[in-house]
């Protein structure tokens, strides 16, 4: 066969396509199948078109159906060069493919996808980056005791810092508003009342660290922790924040360890802190150990309103002039 037969076969192929309106399923086959012959003799002519033929049968494609397209686009593809890149191919094969309702791919919403991924493996290489911290700590405590026990004097979740003490005793140590809220109402007004107060540091001169840290680990952990070192100071600093139960076990850890040696010092105390169950335990130790009482240390570090309480009582047991030799050496 002729080249200018092959290019007559085109060119009628080209003229029946254009030609092609909405027909059978069973005309579509018949056409496809006329238009692979006819494609077949031209290849097994050995002749290729010239460089006027691929833009004659390109034109015609602007009036046909999206199916015949496709078909239109093979067999040109069959016959001469590839017409598009294999990815315009395949963004055009994705819109022609719109028949089953699916929202058409727009170019915008790819490069937003493609712009998520890059952003997502780059906060994934930042994180690994980043150095270790201390993770899911909340994961090995079994209880809500164990997790608020955890952050007793700890700086995790801290808000508030209080600078306890002075001089070399002076100490950082961090808390948490909602515990120490949750326990006292001094501490609540300091955070939520009208007058709150808006640092998040805290000077505390009058108190004794270990005395604050006392409190702190009772409100955290409903534990006590005095001593007879500890307990005049961690009293003072209870009643300072109003936390009555703890000021509780303070008395009567000093009444179960009074004695005629401390009963004077513990009466002066109990006055001080206006502690009336202890300030009357002490007295009615006095009334029945007055020598060893009078004797002691302590007697002479009273103040004097304490010692006239005491000289006052009738219930004392001793003589006038042994009560008189205490006085002389008080003063």
């Amino acid at each position: 066969m002729s080249a200018e037969t092959a290019l007559n076969d085109v060119s009628n192929v080209a003229s029946r396509l254009q030609s092609l309106r909405l027909a059978t399923p069973a005309e579509d086959e018949r056409d496809t199948t006329e238009n692979t012959v006819a494609g077949g003799s031209a290849a097994a002519s050995g002749v290729v078109a010239d460089a006027g033929g691929p833009s004659t049968v390109r034109e015609p494609l602007r009036n046909i159906t999206l199916s015949r397209a496709r078909r239109a686009l093979n067999f040109v593809g069959d016959e001469d060069q590839p017409l598009m890149s294999s990815s315009s191919t395949a963004r055009c094969e994705a819109s022609f493919s719109n028949s089953d309702n699916r929202p058409p791919i727009n170019a915008a919403n790819t490069s937003y996808l493609d712009g998520r991924a890059q952003n997502n493996g780059t906060e994934n290489s930042t994180t690994q980056n980043q150095p270790a911290v201390m993770y899911n700590w909340q994961g090995t405590k079994a209880t809500m005791r164990e997790r608020i026990v955890f952050l007793f004097n700890n700086e995790i979740l801290s808000d508030v810092t209080f600078l306890v003490g002075r001089g070399a005793q002076h100490q950082r140590i961090p808390a948490h508003k909602l515990v120490l809220s949750s326990g006292s109402a001094v501490f609540d007004a300091m955070f939520n009342g009208t007058l709150a107060t808006a640092s998040s540091e805290i000077e505390v001169p009058d108190v004794e660290p270990a005395a604050f840290l006392a409190v702190l680990l009772f409100l955290y952990t409903d534990e006590i922790q005095i001593d007879p070192e500890t307990v005049m100071t961690t009293l003072y600093t209870a009643k300072k924040y109003a936390v009555a139960a703890l000021e509780k076990h303070c008395v009567d850890f000093l009444k179960n360890n009074l004695t005629s040696d401390n009963a004077f010092l513990l009466l002066t105390q109990a006055r001080l802190f206006d502690e009336p169950q202890l300030a009357s335990v002490c007295l009615d130790t006095i009334d029945r150990f007055t020598t060893e009482a009078f004797n002691a240390d302590g007697f002479t570090d009273i103040d004097i309103d304490t010692l006239m309480i005491v000289l006052e009582r009738d219930t004392l047991r001793v003589r006038e002039s042994k009560l008189f030799q205490a006085v002389l050496r008080y003063v």
